[in-house]
Parts: structure tokens; C-alpha cells; sequence
């Protein structure tokens, strides 16, 4: 049976329609150790593949919810692993995560005289396609709004999307990804690693990142409403304020009055705190003027 397995794994093509390209394992033991297992961690591992991190992960004893979307990898991946793993056939953008994750708890050595249990921390791994990385960064935004219950996420992206996460404003790669990723926490940017590094090789470098999940920067009162608006500021990054913003309020011109804002500035000149602020006051109707003027 174990030789049947590793003759499915010498077989399998990666497949270009998930954009499958596997981690040597080389590469997967720096990327394990910039994650940093500790005591009280629990797992939820994107596209684990033929399981370069979910192996040496599994071997701390960490609970691993890994979900992969190719089923014979799946299924493959399933045989292999011990029992704290759980292997979900199954795509991120669409699949419920949180009813595994929910019951899961930290593994807990044979009671001992004083023995603390560590802290429960729910972290995000994985080995992102290229082709799918940023509507799977938008859908773990959503979920952490949702249910507040991760720690971190700890992801391979193609070197340019992880340079745009951590953009500034008045910069080239500031935009929606930028703004949606630094009000759900802090960012830092890790090793790069080279195409060499997976198999097949693609044809960019790409980087580790970690988002270390916090309470946004600045006072958002409607995530929805925030993230209406920054996608339709940023969606016409070549209009001046004024026009990009009509999609969303009647009233354009006196929202960015009333926020301060020069309607002649282009998106990416906008802080999180303007973006903010001028969220707020596209989301009321009619703009309410302050009392006495």
C-alpha cells in the first residue's frame, strides 16, 4: 500500500488550473522554522500539496486542519499523515473551515504536577497558487472579521503581491489589497526564496510573509462599508476622487469636504485614516453637517 501511494506521488503532474507548484523540502524546513511552532498552536494549512510543511508541522504534534482542493492529492495526503492531521477535500474560497478548527485543541502532554496548558492560537500556513493568491487573502480577511479567532498567517506569495501587501500610500503597489491586509494586522515580510525552490520551478521569486492578526489601526464602524468603498477608490486608481467615488455616494464632492479631503487627490495618496473616515461619511444619506454651519 505505501509503495502504491509513492507511485501516485512520483505520477502526479502539477496541475496548471490550481497552479500547483510543490516546495522542496529543502525550503520547507526554512519555511517551519520561520513559523515557529509553539506549544498551543493549531493549524489550518492552505493547499498543503504532497505535504512539505504539513509533515514536519505534524511531527510538533499540532492539530493540522489541512484542506486541499486536488482530491488525489487529498486523498493521497490522507493515508500518509498521523492522527493529529485532518485532511478536507475541498476549496478555501468556498468551504466552511470553521466547524473543524472550532473543536480542535492544543495536544496536551500526560498531566503533570503543575503543568500550565499554553494558550490555544488558531495560525494560517500554506503554499498559495499565484493564480488564486489574492481572492484567498480577501476570503481569510473575511473570516478573521467574521470570527476573530486567528493568530497569524504565515504564507508563501509570488514576491511582488507580498511587496504590494506591505506598500505605502502615495506608492505603485498601494491599493485595495494593501488597505485590506494592514487594518487586520501587522505585516512582516520573511525569506524569498527562488523559483529553484519548487517543482515545477515558476517563473518568479516568491516571499514569506506573516500577518500577525490584530484590531485594525484606525476606528473602522462598518468593515462592509470600508471595504465598499476602498475597492471603488481603487478600482478607478486614474480618476481623480471626485469620480471614482460616485459609485458609492450621490455626494461625492461634499463627502470629501467633509472628510478634508482634496477631491482632485488620486486613491493611492489616501492613509488607512482617510480611507476611514471618508467610509463613514459615504455610508450616511444625506452627508450630516456638524451643528452651526
Amino acid at each position: 500500500m505505501i509503495t502504491d501511494r509513492r507511485a501516485t506521488m512520483r505520477s502526479h503532474r502539477p496541475r496548471k488550473r490550481f497552479g500547483q507548484h510543490f516546495l522542496s523540502q529543502a525550503w520547507a524546513s526554512k519555511v517551519v522554522a520561520a513559523i515557529n511552532p509553539a506549544p498551543g498552536d493549531v493549524f489550518l494549512e492552505i493547499g498543503p500539496g504532497k505535504g512539505a510543511l504539513t509533515m514536519p508541522l505534524a511531527a510538533f504534534g499540532a492539530p493540522i486542519v489541512a484542506i486541499e482542493i486536488d482530491r488525489d492529492l487529498a486523498s493521497d495526503l490522507a493515508g500518509r499523515v498521523p492522527r493529529n492531521v485532518s485532511v478536507v477535500t475541498g476549496d478555501v474560497l468556498k468551504s466552511d473551515v470553521i466547524p473543524y478548527l472550532s473543536g480542535l485543541e492544543p495536544q496536551r502532554p500526560p498531566e503533570l504536577s503543575g503543568y500550565k496548558p499554553a494558550a490555544r492560537r488558531i495560525r494560517i500556513v500554506g503554499n498559495l497558487p499565484y493564480n488564486l493568491t489574492s481572492p484567498i487573502l480577501f476570503r481569510l480577511a473575511e473570516l478573521q472579521s467574521q470570527h476573530q479567532m486567528f493568530y497569524d498567517a504565515t504564507l508563501m506569495l509570488q514576491k511582488e503581491v507580498a511587496a504590494r501587501q506591505a506598500a505605502r500610500s502615495g506608492t505603485r503597489d498601494y491599493g485595495v489589497l494593501t488597505v485590506t491586509m494592514q487594518v487586520h494586522g501587522t505585516l512582516k515580510r520573511g525569506l524569498d526564496l527562488p523559483p529553484g525552490a519548487f517543482k515545477p520551478a515558476p517563473k518568479v521569486q516568491s516571499s514569506v510573509v506573516q500577518l500577525i492578526f490584530g484590531p485594525p489601526p484606525v476606528k473602522i464602524g462598518d468593515p462592509r462599508q470600508f471595504l465598499r468603498v476602498t475597492k471603488a477608490v481603487f478600482s478607478q486608481r486614474r480618476k481623480v476622487l471626485s469620480n471614482a467615488l460616485k459609485s458609492v455616494t450621490p455626494r461625492p464632492a461634499e463627502a470629501l469636504k467633509e472628510a478634508g479631503i482634496d477631491p482632485r487627490r488620486r486613491p493611492e495618496t489616501l492613509t488607512l485614516e482617510e480611507l476611514a473616515r471618508l467610509a463613514q461619511l459615504c455610508g450616511q444619506s444625506p452627508i450630516q453637517r456638524p451643528e452651526g454651519d
